[in-house]
């Protein structure tokens, strides 16, 4: 029986030896082709990044020339395009928010109560402006913003606000030791709709541990319908009209929490 197996242990060295032979082929096609497909991967990058920096720089150039012709300045929304185009996830707006959508906003925040308020993906400033304006006091803002160069505009134009670059959405870990006192109220300019249900839903509930009982979670959508979904529950959903003025039309609607989780909504 020793010689039997001996002998077919024999016969069965080249099968295996062809066997290999035929998985290192394998192996080095499957290689092979994956090294053509990263290299198409990457032309097409670098044509989608020259199909967008010759986009942006278009619409630059038209900009400045309707610049020129009204004799005005728009070097806010020259930066809100370029860093559209370059995250057009992670902005939210192709352009600053309009001055009646950022007044709108606004006016959901008492600017006599107390506490911080919190402005999420300022952006230039349109809606801190318009929260300046409607009488928040610039030391009570807390502004957190993402984009580096946004900061830098923000830091120059609202000095006494307390500026945080990072992730709006981690806003938990950025804020719950920074604020002294829970917040009045947080404005948000991210684009929510861009993001899972999940991840909404962990924004507005951090936001909802980080605020006095009752305070607003403000949030403006071109979306007609509510960038957090009713059926969630646990808040009160009322929505503005829809303002036809802005670009694109956009609506604000404005979140509480319910102590006892049931869902209402009050569009006015």
């Amino acid at each position: 029986m020793w010689d039997a197996f001996v002998a077919w242990d024999v016969m069965a060295l080249p099968a295996l030896q062809k066997f290999e032979q035929q998985i290192g082929r394998q192996m080095r096609l499957l290689e092979l082709r994956k090294n053509i497909i990263e290299r198409k991967i990457e032309r097409q990058i670098r044509l989608f990044e020259q199909k967008r920096d010759g986009i942006g720089k278009k619409i630059e150039a038209q900009i400045r020339q309707f610049e020129a012709k009204r004799g005005i300045r728009l070097d806010d929304e020259v930066r809100f395009i370029r860093s559209w185009i370059e995250r057009p996830l992670s902005i939210g707006a192709v352009t600053p928010s309009g001055k009646i959508l950022a007044r709108v906003m606004a006016g959901y925040v008492d600017p006599n109560s107390t506490g911080p308020v919190v402005e999420l993906g300022p952006g230039t400033g349109p809606v801190t402006e318009a929260l300046v304006e409607a009488g928040v006091d610039p030391a009570r803002l807390v502004l957190v913003e993402f984009n580096p160069a946004f900061c830098r505009i923000l830091q120059k134009r609202y000095p006494e606000a307390t500026l945080v670059q990072g992730d709006a959405y981690s806003m938990r870990r950025l804020l719950e030791t920074l604020l002294v006192q829970p917040a009045s109220a947080v404005v948000s300019g991210l684009p929510l709709v861009t993001k899972p249900i999940r991840e909404r839903w962990r924004l507005i509930r951090d936001a909802f541990d980080l605020m006095v009982p009752g305070a607003p979670f403000v949030q403006f959508t071109y979306s007609v319908a509510s960038p957090l979904p009713k059926r969630l529950g646990g808040f009160t959903a009322e929505a503005s009209k829809r303002i036809w003025m802005n670009l694109p039309p956009a609506r604000v609607w404005v979140y509480r929490k319910t102590d006892d989780g049931r869902r209402r909504t009050d569009d006015r």
